[in-house]
């Protein structure tokens, strides 16, 4: 059998390694439109989420998409959503200057 000073100290361990180790941020939005809000609300009941799990989801998928801004306008433009996307032809750059000479 272990003794229970032994117990209480694998616990305390246990507890300081959860605090250090699984520290998250919070954050807090203050002056949300309530149209937006009830929008997350929504995405969150059809999605059977929190509004803070859905919220969550959102911001990671935003910030984590490394997007260019061609890959922005092929998905909102471009020949697949009925816009015809013609690029201006582009001129040859001019030579660069000599300082040498």
């Amino acid at each position: 059998m272990i003794p229970i000073h032994a117990n209480a100290s694998i616990f305390n361990n246990l507890l300081a390694f959860i605090k250090t180790e699984n520290k998250m941020a919070n954050l807090s939005i203050r002056k949300l439109n309530d149209n937006i809000y009830q929008k997350l609300r929504s995405r969150a009941i059809s999605h059977k989420v929190s509004m803070e799990e859905e919220a969550r989801q959102i911001l990671s998928k935003a910030i984590d998409d490394d997007l260019s801004i061609f890959d922005v306008f092929s998905k909102y433009f471009g020949q697949k959503n009925g816009v015809d996307l013609i690029l201006p032809p582009q001129n040859t750059p001019h030579s660069p200057i000599n300082f040498s000479e």
